[in-house]
């Protein structure tokens, strides 16, 4: 089944509803290949699920003015008080929604109010992500049971199950306190099958598992030193990462060529670490590109956009920057985005302005994997070149020594655990002992007693 099993579906069911009153923007979706294509995902290539899915989603924007929803009618309020905002990456370069749960006080506002607060940051990352997966992050650091909404925990987890499709990459929880372990089994209950999987419980030792050092907030012993403050839509955002969940489902536009189209291998060349590829626009006009990366602190991208003439081509340069963090090398990839444009000499703002009004079907995607021959990492925690005949033998390796430090340090935990139970049982032995020895002297005296 494809996209346009879907998409003649969720038309003939408009037709035979011409009174829908659907927002014009929300039947765009319709024409957004991609956005089909999540729809399929989220209804597992079911198109008449997904006819379904669509017409409920269309129905709750109507009912909730979704599209009506922006700065001007929310309380700003809500939104200034830092506990709900987005920030930072995680593993798979998707963006964190973080809840600030001890920010939030159950019955200190009004619901209503806060939902559209809700809606509003899910559309506004949904557009300015393009749709890519999001990890929703429950901060729940010093948090009691005045801060446990279930109300609001059910909304938010409702609306990535029916109105925002394949839209969830994973619901962290960090540091959950033994009073809230309950409720969070109610959570559970409230998720899909494949959706509890995504479900994961971290600390501050296992933050780094989903989220590396330097996406991750001082608060939570990281190197983000990030303060919350409200940046207006448009103004400003989070730069936009590569996602590992789209993979296995997307496929490349035709506007460029890219040599090569798949991989980028990097050199050690002059002591630093480089790698390069081409672009050439095979287009019948002229095109403005756009490179990112998962990891923009970590590249230095030359150019990293442009303007390319029909048949044109470019060079693109990356260069790693010094202090490089091994780990997080295998799962680094980079995007290159491509828009028509009418002409070559655009201003900055005519070209900005193109960009913002372009989405979807309207840009063309290009994902390359990185390919890092390490032989070891040196003490200035750069990368060294190795033999790029067989790669695959040093990411095995990296994976081997990468889980036989969690089997140790999970070993280390169990013998801990272990030495302390063996304290707790000698110490209940002894007192145990002392008790008897007591009770043993108490009977001797008294029996000497009756003997007097």
């Amino acid at each position: 089944m494809t996209t346009a099993d879907l998409r003649s579906l969720i038309t003939a069911k408009l037709k035979e509803n011409p009174d829908h009153g659907f927002h014009t923007l929300d039947l765009d979706r319709i024409k957004d290949e991609k956005y089909l294509k999540r729809v399929m995902k989220h209804c597992e290539n079911d198109p008449k699920q997904g006819a379904d899915m669509l017409w409920e989603i269309f129905s709750w924007r109507k009912s909730v003015s979704a599209n009506e929803i922006n700065e001007t009618n929310i309380r700003m309020d809500y939104i200034l008080e830092g506990g709900f905002f987005p920030h930072g990456r995680d593993i798979d370069g998707c963006l964190l929604l973080i809840v600030k749960s001890k920010k939030h006080v159950k019955g200190t506002k009004d619901f209503e109010e806060l939902k559209k607060v809700i809606i509003y940051w899910f559309d506004r990352i949904e557009r300015e992500e393009n749709g890519n997966k999001i990890t929703l992050f429950f901060d729940l650091d010093g948090c009691g049971l005045n801060n446990m909404d279930m109300e609001l925990i059910k909304y938010v987890i409702s609306l990535f199950k029916c109105y925002y499709p394949s839209f969830l990459n994973y619901i962290l929880i960090y540091n959950m306190p033994w009073v809230l372990s309950a409720a969070f089994k109610i959570v559970k209950t409230l998720l899909p099958a494949r959706a509890v999987e995504k479900m994961k419980f971290i600390s501050q030792e296992s933050l780094h598992e989903f989220v590396t050092p330097d996406q991750a907030l001082t608060s939570w012993g990281g190197q983000d030193n990030y303060e919350f403050e409200f940046v207006p839509e448009g103004k400003g955002s989070t730069p936009k990462k590569v996602t590992f969940a789209e993979q296995g489902d997307h496929s490349p536009g035709e506007m460029l060529r890219l040599n090569p189209n798949n991989l980028i291998i990097f050199k050690n060349e002059n002591e630093e670490v480089t790698g390069q590829f081409t672009i050439t626009n095979m287009d019948d006009g002229a095109v403005s590109f756009k490179i990112r990366t998962t990891s923009p602190e970590k590249f230095r991208v030359r150019p990293s956009s442009g303007i390319l003439t029909k048949g044109a081509t470019q060079t693109i340069l990356i260069v790693v920057q010094p202090g490089f963090q091994l780990r997080n090398v295998m799962k680094d990839m980079f995007l290159v985005m491509s828009v028509q444009i009418p002409k070559t000499d655009l201003s900055q703002k005519e070209l900005s302005d193109i960009w913002a009004n372009s989405s979807g079907s309207k840009v063309d995607e290009y994902r390359l994997k990185c390919q890092f021959p390490v032989k070891d990492l040196p003490k200035n925690g750069n990368l060294e070149v190795v033999n790029h005949e067989k790669p695959e033998s040093v990411a095995n390796a990296l994976n081997n020594l990468q889980m036989n430090y969690e089997i140790l340090h999970r070993q280390v935990d169990k013998l801990k655990l272990y030495q302390f139970l063996t304290l707790l049982v000698t110490c209940v032995a002894v007192i145990l002992g002392f008790l008897v020895y007591q009770n043993t002297n108490d009977n001797d005296n008294n029996k000497y007693c009756e003997r007097i």
